[in-house]
């Protein structure tokens, strides 16, 4: 057994659940922040077998796919005045994924 702990971006969210639930996977979903761009994530917690992961995966893949951004950066520090720079093209989407061996499940 697995545990797989996916990091979204939360555009990817639904798409990703639709298409996970799709293939008979169910997945625990909070919400997160990231620290670069300080905008909101999604992270998933996904219980699976050994031999469904790859499957897993493969949806992971096809649903957060990465794609640029025009973002307006933050101040370097508090404190400092607000100002409206040039935005900057960033990277955003994909995912982050953990898998981690499951020594115990248990569902009641």
């Amino acid at each position: 057994m697995k545990l797989l702990i996916c990091v979204i971006n939360s555009d990817d969210r639904y798409p990703l659940l639709d298409a996970l639930i799709e293939r008979g996977h169910s997945a625990t979903v909070f919400s997160t922040i990231g620290g670069f761009l300080r905008e909101g994530n999604t992270t998933l917690l996904i219980a699976t077998t050994d031999q469904q992961v790859h499957d897993v995966l493969r949806i992971i893949r096809t649903r957060c796919a990465t794609r640029t951004k025009l973002v307006y950066p933050f101040p370097a520090a508090a404190g400092e005045e607000a100002y409206m720079a040039a935005p900057i093209e960033v990277e955003v989407g994909g995912a982050v994924v953990f898998v981690l061996d499951v020594d115990r499940f248990e569902k009641f």
